[in-house]
């Protein structure tokens, strides 16, 4: 099979032929349709997350395709048909995972970081209770739904409980996973949605998804901005997608009373929190991928076309581009690679 593999940290994708990978007792190999490049790729291309083990690395944990072949012992699907995988992979034993959070086990046990990931033609899965099937939805239009779909999925249902009563929501970064949280707010929510990013293009590609008023962070007035369109309340509850400095020092800015900041930027910014410095009972927390059943969910609303991926389709040659474009914030949605 051709593989798209990191041999250095810093350096670029390699296409490398490499023999067809067998599945094992109770594994599945999977025939990719399409593998999302995702913004968290970056930091391990630039080898910013330690503990991702020994190069090279076949990464890619945004991945659907059909059923290729069953290994031994392996039941309850039939070759050919179409799925996506949910990445979380975890030990199955332990008090997360039998909790149906698998994804807080092992981080290094997720295919893309520690196991091969799916930039390449074959993919191997270790068990069939990672695979969920998709139905007449197509695998590359598919395959962002396991991350750029499912992480704001689960980070938009802990903001959900603060928009109960109607108060404002505010997205920070409209990007891969930014674009699918105003849909996720609009379908689960009764909030009205504030978009900030810093990109004219994506502003309005925000305003066409049902963003209710949109801001440029550069602005000095952009906090000042969305506390006028809150009538001066704060919002109640905030998605950081970025994670830097100032876009925490945003959320910071904007929030209210008993408001939720959920942080899901990789980016390793930090703020000052104190009983004086954030409004009465304001709670700052992270929000890690998501579940098993929650993908479910994410699937079936995207079968209902309540919820879709802007999807980008590029040949898997083309990574080292995608990259590029990714890391110099050109891309709007998703670009899936397609073997």
């Amino acid at each position: 099979m051709r593989a798209a593999r990191l041999h250095e940290y810093g350096g670029p994708f390699e296409i490398d032929e490499l023999p067809d990978p067998e599945p094992g007792p109770g594994e599945v190999r999977v025939r990719i349709g399409g593998a999302g490049a995702c913004h968290s790729d970056l930091h391990l291309l630039h080898g910013e997350i330690p503990g991702v083990g020994p190069l090279p690395k076949i990464l890619g944990h945004e991945n659907a395709g059909w059923v290729d072949k069953l290994g031994p012992g392996t039941t309850g699907f039939e070759r050919g048909e179409p799925v996506v995988v949910f990445g979380g992979w975890g030990c199955g034993l332990c008090r997360f995972c039998l909790g149906a959070q698998e994804q807080l086990c092992n981080t290094f046990a997720w295919g893309g970081l520690g196991p091969p990931g799916g930039y390449a033609d074959y993919f191997v899965v270790p068990a069939t209770r990672h695979l969920v099937r998709i139905g007449d939805l197509d695998p590359a239009d598919a395959a962002p739904l396991t991350d750029a779909g499912l992480t704001p999925y689960h980070a938009v249902r802990k903001a959900a409980p603060s928009l109960a009563s109607g108060g404002d929501a505010l997205v920070i970064g409209a990007g891969g996973l930014g674009h699918m949280a105003i849909q996720f707010l609009k379908v689960l929510t009764p909030a009205r949605v504030i978009v900030a990013d810093i990109s004219a293009e994506k502003r309005d590609a925000a305003l066409a998804l049902g963003a209710d008023e949109v801001v440029d962070p550069v602005l000095e007035d952009a906090a000042g901005r969305i506390r006028e369109a809150t009538g001066g309340e704060g919002v109640a509850a905030v998605v950081d997608f970025v994670g830097t400095d100032d876009s925490l020092a945003l959320a910071a800015a904007s929030i209210g009373r008993q408001s939720l900041v959920v942080v899901v930027g990789l980016a390793g910014g930090s703020m000052p929190f104190s009983f004086f410095s954030w409004p009465a009972e304001a709670v700052l927390t992270t929000s890690n991928w998501g579940t098993r059943n929650e993908l479910d969910e994410v699937v079936a609303l995207a079968q209902r076309s309540l919820v879709a991926v802007h999807v980008e389709r590029a040949p898997l040659e083309q990574i080292n581009d995608v990259f590029t474009r990714l890391e110099q914030g050109q891309v709007t949605g998703r670009v899936v690679l397609v073997p």
